[in-house]
C-alpha cells in the first residue's frame, strides 16, 4: 500500500499555524475568491446564478486575437523555450516603446522598460523597490490589492475614502495631508472596481502637488515621493471618457513614475501573463533584481508573440474594435437597466460608463427588512440577498477596502453575454421590487 501522506498532514494539523511565520499567517486572502467558492456552491447545488463578479474574461465569449494564438505556436516550434533576460526581451522592451511613440506621442527609453508575468509582479516590484519598512503608501479606496502590497512591504498604508461624485478618484486635496510624509501614492485609472477614469483636472492637480513636493525635498535631501500608476484598463475607454497619462500633463513628473501595463485586459489575455513597467532607470534597475530573484518572468514565447504584435496593431486593431464595442454595450445596457429601476423607484443607481469592464451600482437596501422578515444591516447581508434572493453573484467595494454601509458594488461583464445581462437585470428588478418607493 502506499503511504498516506494526507493521513500525516492530518495528524499534524495542530502545528499548522506553527509551522509558518507570523507574517505569512497575517496576509490575508482575496474576498472575491471567497465569494467566487460560494458561488461554485451554489451551482453544484443546481442553482442558477447571474455571475458578475469575475474581473476575468470567459474565453467562449472573449477569446484572445487569433493572432496572439498563432504567434505564440510559432514560437514554440521554433524552439523558443529557454529562460528569457529578467529584464524582458529587447524586442517586447522596444516594441512597449514604439507602442507609447505611435498612441501617447512620447518618447521612453528602452532602459526604462521592464517585462513581468502580467502586471502583478511589475506592481509588487515597484513596491519593494521603492517602499522601505514603515514607509507611507497614499492609496484610494476602493483599490485593488493596495492594501496586501502594503502589507508585503510593511509599509504604513494610508487609506483614502473617495467619493462617487469625483469618481472614486485620488485627488490632490485628498493626499495634500499626507505628502509631507508620504514614499508612495498609487493610483489606478481606468479604476478596478469603479470602471471610471481620472480626469485631466485631478491628474494634473496630483502631478503638481508631487512635483512641488519632491523640489522641497531636493532642498532638504529627503527621498522623493514616487507616483504609481496602474494603467492596465488604459485601452478599455468609452464615450468621452480618455486615457491619460502623468508624463504627457506634466512631463517633468517621469522621473517620479512608475507606470504598470499588460495585454491582460485589452486583449482579454489574463492568462496569458504579459506585463510591463516603465519606471525611472534606477529604479527598474532595482525592480530587475526583484522579478529576476523570484522568476516572475513572462514566458519567452509570449513575449515574443506580442513584441510582433505590437509593432504589428493592424493584426489586433480590429479585434481591439470589436472587443471594446462589445465591452462597452454590456456595460451601457447594464447602466440603462439600473437607471430605469431607478427612475421606477426601486432603491438603485449607477454611475456612467467610463472604462474597464467594470459598472459602479449603489443598492439602497440598508435597514430594509426582506418578504421574509431579514433585516439588511451591513454590505454583505446584501450581497447575499441579491445572491440568494435574486441569483445574482456581485462584489461589494468593501472587498476593495470601501467603508461598511455604503451600498456599493462592483458589476463585471468580462464572463457575460448580452443575454446574460438581460436575464441579471429581470431578476435583481425582481429581488428589488418589494423595496420600491413611490415615484408620483
Amino acid at each position: 500500500m502506499p503511504i498516506d501522506v494526507g493521513a500525516q498532514y492530518r495528524l499534524a494539523e495542530d502545528t499548522a499555524e506553527l509551522a509558518t511565520s507570523p507574517f505569512a499567517n497575517g496576509l490575508r486572502g482575496s474576498s472575491i475568491l471567497a465569494i467566487a467558492a460560494e458561488v461554485r456552491k451554489l451551482r453544484a447545488e443546481g442553482r442558477a446564478v447571474h455571475d458578475l463578479t469575475i474581473g476575468d474574461f470567459d474565453p467562449r465569449i472573449f477569446p484572445v486575437p487569433d493572432a496572439l494564438v498563432e504567434g505564440i505556436g510559432h514560437e514554440l516550434a521554433a524552439g523558443q523555450t529557454n529562460y528569457p533576460p529578467a529584464v524582458g526581451l529587447p524586442e517586447l522592451r522596444q516594441a512597449v516603446t514604439a507602442l507609447y511613440k505611435r498612441t501617447l506621442d512620447v518618447e521612453i527609453p528602452e532602459e526604462a522598460v521592464i517585462v513581468g508575468s502580467g502586471a502583478r509582479p511589475p506592481l509588487y516590484a515597484a513596491f519593494a523597490a521603492i517602499v522601505a519598512e514603515g514607509d507611507t503608501v497614499v492609496y484610494p479606496v476602493p483599490s485593488w490589492n493596495v492594501n496586501h502590497y502594503c502589507y508585503l512591504t510593511r509599509a504604513r498604508g494610508i487609506p483614502i475614502v473617495t467619493k462617487p461624485e469625483q469618481g472614486f478618484m485620488l485627488t490632490a486635496e485628498d493626499v495634500a495631508p499626507h505628502l509631507r510624509t508620504a514614499r508612495l501614492v498609487a493610483l489606478n485609472s481606468p479604476q478596478n472596481p469603479s470602471g471610471t477614469v481620472v480626469t485631466e483636472a485631478q491628474l494634473t492637480r496630483l502631478c503638481d502637488a508631487i512635483l512641488a513636493e519632491n523640489t522641497r525635498r531636493r532642498g532638504t535631501g529627503e527621498r522623493p515621493v514616487i507616483l504609481l500608476y496602474d494603467a492596465v484598463y488604459w485601452r478599455l475607454t468609452f464615450g468621452d471618457a480618455v486615457h491619460l497619462t502623468p508624463f504627457v500633463l506634466r512631463p517633468a513628473i517621469a522621473p517620479y513614475t512608475v507606470m504598470v501595463d499588460a495585454i491582460s485586459k485589452w486583449w482579454a489575455a489574463t492568462g496569458l501573463r504579459v506585463g510591463w513597467a516603465v519606471a525611472p532607470p534606477w529604479i527598474r534597475a532595482r525592480m530587475q533584481a526583484i522579478i529576476g530573484h523570484v522568476g516572475a518572468w513572462a514566458g519567452r514565447p509570449e513575449q515574443l508573440a506580442t513584441a510582433r504584435l505590437l509593432r504589428e496593431p493592424e493584426r489586433t486593431g480590429d479585434f481591439l474594435a470589436h472587443f471594446k464595442r462589445q465591452i462597452r454595450a454590456r456595460l451601457e445596457l447594464l447602466q440603462r437597466g439600473i437607471d430605469d429601476m431607478g427612475r421606477d423607484g426601486l432603491p438603485v443607481r449607477a454611475l456612467e460608463v467610463q472604462g474597464a469592464i467594470y459598472l459602479s451600482v449603489q443598492v439602497g437596501l440598508h435597514g430594509r427588512t426582506t418578504p421574509d422578515g431579514t433585516l439588511l444591516e451591513t454590505d454583505e447581508d446584501v450581497r447575499r440577498y441579491l445572491l440568494h434572493q435574486a441569483g445574482v453573484a456581485v462584489v461589494p467595494f468593501t472587498a476593495f477596502g470601501y467603508p461598511e454601509g455604503s451600498g456599493w458594488i462592483r458589476l463585471s461583464v468580462g464572463s457575460v453575454t448580452m443575454e446574460a445581462v438581460q436575464a441579471t437585470l429581470a431578476a435583481l428588478r425582481e429581488a428589488l421590487t418589494p423595496f420600491a418607493e413611490d415615484t408620483d
